[in-house]
């Protein structure tokens, strides 16, 4: 199963940062389909998610400078966030939660791509 993640990287304080995730036709419908993050020596944390409704779950950190979306003709989500700061360093993750069987309830998880807000 591979989640292809692409974006991040260095990060300027202050700037954006766009990541996408393109995910296989077979792991539709989701529960959930979206980001985590893990900072060095911290655990892994949600970032934002769309689940299964099409709503939206964002941690407070990231809320209000984040949008998520996804192209459902491509399989891929993305997300997007402004006015980084050097906290939001972290291995970025793609995840995505089998929402029908025979995998209902598994997640799949992509490689993870560094970001750092940095000058």
């Amino acid at each position: 199963v591979q989640l292809v993640e692409s974006g991040g990287g260095l990060v300027q304080p202050g700037g954006p940062l766009g990541l996408s995730c393109a995910a296989p036709g077979w792991i539709f419908p989701t529960i959930a389909l979206g980001w985590y993050r893990q900072a060095p020596g911290r655990q892994r944390e949600l970032v934002a998610v769309i689940i299964s409704s099409g709503g939206t779950i964002f941690a407070d950190s990231v809320k209000g400078r984040s949008t998520i979306s996804r192209d459902n003709a491509k399989n891929t989500v993305y997300l997007q966030m402004n006015s980084l700061k050097p906290e939001d360093t972290a291995v970025y993750y793609c995840n995505a939660r089998v929402g029908s069987p025979p995998h209902y309830g598994v997640d799949y998880w992509g490689k993870g791509t560094l970001v750092t807000v940095s000058s």
